[in-house]
C-alpha cells in the first residue's frame, strides 16, 4: 500500500464569493468602531450584518407573500364557501348546546 492510497480523501473546501463595496470614510469608521465594540474582525462584522440584513429581507418578502396568498384564499372562502362537514356539524351542535344552557 503506497502513502498516497492510505491517506483518506480531502474533503472539498467550502466555496466562497468575494463581494466588494465602496463606502464612504465616516461609514468605515463607524463599521470599525461597531465590530470593535462586538470584539469582531469588520470582515466578521460586515458578514454577519449582511446575513442578518438578508434574511430580515428574505422573511419580510415571504411574510407578504404569503398575505397575498392567504387573502385570496379567504376571499375565495368568501364567495364560494364549502359545505360543512359531520364533524363541523356536530362541533355547531355542540357548541349551540354548551350556550344554551
Amino acid at each position: 500500500m503506497t502513502a498516497s492510497t492510505a491517506t483518506a480523501p480531502r474533503s472539498p473546501k467550502p466555496q466562497s464569493a468575494r463581494l466588494e463595496a465602496r463606502i464612504s470614510h465616516d461609514l468605515h469608521v463607524t463599521v470599525k468602531r461597531a465590530a470593535e465594540i462586538q470584539g469582531r474582525t469588520m470582515t466578521d462584522f460586515v458578514i454577519h450584518a449582511l446575513q442578518v440584513a438578508a434574511s430580515e429581507a428574505i422573511e419580510q418578502a415571504d411574510q407578504m407573500r404569503l398575505s397575498i396568498v392567504d387573502q385570496k384564499a379567504f376571499a375565495h372562502a368568501l364567495i364560494a364557501p364549502t359545505k360543512p362537514n359531520a364533524a363541523l356539524k356536530r362541533a355547531f351542535a355542540k357548541a349551540n348546546k354548551l350556550l344554551a344552557a
